[in-house]
């Protein structure tokens, strides 16, 4: 009998043993559990140790944490094999993260389903990871394997209430989707330049085509419903008792917690035919790329209206609606390996244009061979956009300074199935030919794994001291990928 087969009957005996509320035990993975009632126990020889270490194997704690939160929330929310698991599995924008395999993938449909299972997942210290819009472009970020997978997938609903002026997203909502469910209300929420990123943006900080009028994307949120490696449920917010883990949330990736609700500030951008934005895809030649740069490094330096923009002309200009900007960029190609760089520069034009033709040097060596394609995308940060949304400091901390936060962009071949050696150690030495410049923070969400992002912020020390205060056993570093520097 194969071990989903064998699993799926354990979990059958043990609701019976529910229902009739006589006390039994069975074994998951070698690990006695007894049920009796309501209360599910298992050896206190088989959780996890005072440091957060399982002191039984990973794939055996993950089986555990799976059978007991199926036990809890009922096995409809709790799958090992099937259709919509391999969905979730397969479905992931990154393709190097499509061929793992979770233990178990947890679907919850409440808080509470999710205190569950991070409380089962950190009993037993599994390995766990979470999928929210499934963007990443960070293997392992989303997805695990011999370890349990939380996904969002059914709580995925936006909602706008008029007398807060607060639209209510749930984590497994993409952009794209929030735009459409409060258009005709008149508001959007600030949230991803291409449609199919998910909440996950918030976390990094994010940036949306009106971040220099309203800020990062995570300065607009009010207030969230965050999960704690415990289990423990807390709603943060800047003005109530827990807001500095509210501040960490705000740019601290998936270190300080699992998010299941976010309210966030509606900006009033009009409804899907109110056309009162001007603009579109703009394409460049190559032989323009060091006017482009120059020009670019020169607005950075220079700008100080927040509504301002490179100016250019191009036939794909036009009256839109903010709701057809949130659709400009679909993002949402799946079947390649995707991988990101980052680098924040303050400089003149001689400095961008030098970071340019490192990168150039690099993707050449690799296309075709290994790479399909190679892009680098320039997102200027004016120093105004950290106090554009009046909401307080996010995770980050304003260097004072304007720069141009510079997005690495790798798309692999599709027959490439996970990262050359040769290009993660060319990659990393770009990083050093084109050093960003020191004291401004790089954008954590368009960062390679083997850049330590937090390390340049420079609220880091606050960083680490409320990194240390939610998780004082360091569960989450040690037990989920993510962001290095804590």
């Amino acid at each position: 009998m194969s071990f989903l087969h064998s699993f799926a009957l354990l979990l059958s005996l043990a609701l019976t043993a529910y229902a009739d509320s006589t006390p039994t035990t069975i074994t998951v993975a070698g690990v006695p559990i007894t049920i009796d009632g309501t209360t599910i126990s298992v050896p206190s020889s088989s959780t996890a140790d005072s440091a957060g270490l399982a002191s039984i194997p990973l794939a055996s704690a993950a089986a555990v944490a799976c059978a007991l939160t199926s036990l809890d929330i009922g096995s409809a929310y709790v799958e090992s094999s099937g259709s919509e698991y391999e969905s979730t599995v397969e479905n992931t924008w990154n393709l190097f993260n499509s061929f793992d395999s979770p233990s178990c993938i947890v679907y919850p449909e409440s808080s509470a389903h999710v205190q569950s299972a991070m409380k089962n997942i950190y009993r037993m210290g599994a390995k766990y990871a979470v999928q929210a819009g499934a963007h990443s472009a960070m293997v392992g970020w989303n997805s695990i394997t011999d370890g349990v997978l939380i996904s969002f997938a059914r709580m995925d609903t936006t909602t706008y209430n008029p007398t807060t002026d607060t639209i209510t997203v749930l984590p497994g909502v993409r952009w794209g989707e929030a735009a459409d469910a409060v258009q005709e209300f008149g508001v959007s929420a600030i949230g991803g330049r291409a449609s199919d990123v998910g909440t996950g943006l918030l976390l990094g900080g994010g940036i949306s085509f009106m971040s220099p009028l309203y800020g990062w994307s995570a300065d607009r949120i009010k207030e969230m419903d965050v999960v704690l490696v415990t289990g423990d449920l807390l709603t943060v917010s800047a003005t109530n008792q827990y807001a500095d883990l509210f501040q960490a949330l705000k740019g601290g990736a998936n270190r300080f917690g699992i998010v299941t609700r976010y309210g966030l500030h509606a900006a009033h951008t009009g409804t899907k035919d109110d056309k009162e934005w001007f603009g579109g895809v703009i394409s460049y030649p190559g032989s323009a790329a060091q006017a482009l740069s120059d020009a670019s490094a020169k607005y950075i330096r220079e700008t100080t209206d927040p509504k301002a923009a490179i100016p250019s002309t191009s036939q794909t200009l036009s009256p839109l609606s903010y709701h057809d900007i949130s659709h400009l960029i679909p993002g949402d190609a799946r079947g390649s390996g995707q991988q990101f760089g980052a680098s924040s520069i303050v400089g003149d034009e001689a400095l961008y244009w030098d970071a340019y033709t490192h990168f150039r040097n690099f993707s050449n060596a690799f296309t075709p061979t290994s790479l399909a394609s190679s892009f680098f995308i320039l997102s200027p940060i004016p120093s105004f956009q950290w106090s554009a949304s009046g909401g307080g400091e996010n995770a980050m901390g304003s260097p004072g300074v304007s720069y141009g936060a510079i997005n690495y962009w790798l798309i692999y071949q599709p027959t490439v199935k996970s990262k050359p050696q040769a290009v993660q150690e060319g990659f990393e030495l770009l990083f050093q030919q084109a050093p960003s410049t020191p004291g401004v923070p790089l954008y954590v969400n368009e960062a390679d794994a083997s850049q330590n992002s937090f390390a340049t912020y420079p609220n880091y020390a606050k960083l680490q001291a409320t990194y240390a205060k939610y998780d004082p056993l360091r569960f989450n570093v040690l037990h989920t990928e993510g962001p290095i520097g804590l």
